[in-house]
């Protein structure tokens, strides 16, 4: 898997599986380009890969805000003259709350981000793509996408709808030279997954080894995975080596969507 030269973008590139993915796709040559709200991560985040500023460049963007990703787009080719890769990854998991006592505001705001920040960044992104007659795309679904979740209506709602909308942007593209694939990673040993852990036991803090406990007996593996293990697959599923696959998503998840 060889990306020398190749400028790849990540959302939520300040965060644990944006973070790591971002020094594998460096570590086999590209250019990566970190998008986050966080301008503080952001700068650490730069200060850990150590590449020099001819292969890096971040970027403080909202991904639910259009013209922060048009920028964001437009400031990869100006800088490296193409946008070879995008990893849409950046996410929010939300409250757990059953729906009958949901907000509006909060199922609105993981929409947002899950939904229509994958649909912004697909929809810039494959205009430079298909300009170039080349690029691939790779979104971050979960499992939850194929499953449903007591309390977690916003969430699993978000993510189905990015399996419809790589689906889609699969055969829109399928005969450009443009490929457009899923991840759905799940039980990942990152902030996410302690956030969940901590809603799953909101009234005792003292509760959430064992909550960890649970949720790791429920992986057939008997674990949590690791960013890591997630970096490889979207580097395969972006690299040439995926040459004949798109509109697919790739489970990461021990094993929990086979049972």
């Amino acid at each position: 898997m060889n990306f020398n030269d190749k400028a790849v973008v990540i959302t939520g590139g300040a965060g644990g599986i944006g973070k790591i993915t971002a020094k594998a796709f460096a570590d086999k040559g590209a250019n990566v380009v970190l998008v986050d709200m966080n301008p503080d991560a952001l700068a650490s985040t730069k200060e850990e890969l150590g590449l020099g500023d001819d292969r890096i460049l971040t970027v403080t963007a909202d991904v639910t805000n259009e013209e922060d990703v048009a920028r964001f787009v437009a400031e990869t080719k100006a800088k490296f003259g193409s946008l070879d890769v995008l990893f849409n990854n950046a996410g929010f998991e939300g409250p757990f709350i059953p729906i009958k006592d949901s907000d509006y505001k909060t199922f609105q705001k993981v929409m947002e981000v899950n939904v229509y920040g994958v649909f912004l960044g697909m929809k810039h992104a494959l205009k430079v793509m298909e300009e170039q007659g080349s690029g691939a795309i790779v979104n971050t679904i979960s499992n939850a996408g194929f499953i449903g979740s007591a309390g977690m209506s916003p969430y699993i709602a978000s993510k189905h709808a990015v399996v419809g909308l790589t689906k889609t942007a699969a055969l829109e593209h399928a005969d450009t030279g443009v490929r457009i694939n899923g991840v759905a990673p799940a039980a990942i040993d990152t902030q996410m997954l302690g956030n969940i852990e901590k809603n799953m036991s909101p009234d005792n803090p003292d509760n959430i080894e064992n909550v960890r406990k649970q949720i790791q007996a429920s992986v057939p593996m008997k674990r949590y995975g690791l960013p890591v293990e997630v970096a490889q697959v979207v580097l395969f599923l972006a690299s040439d080596e995926a040459s004949f696959v798109t509109g697919a998503t790739y489970p990461v998840d021990g094993g929990s969507l086979a049972t």
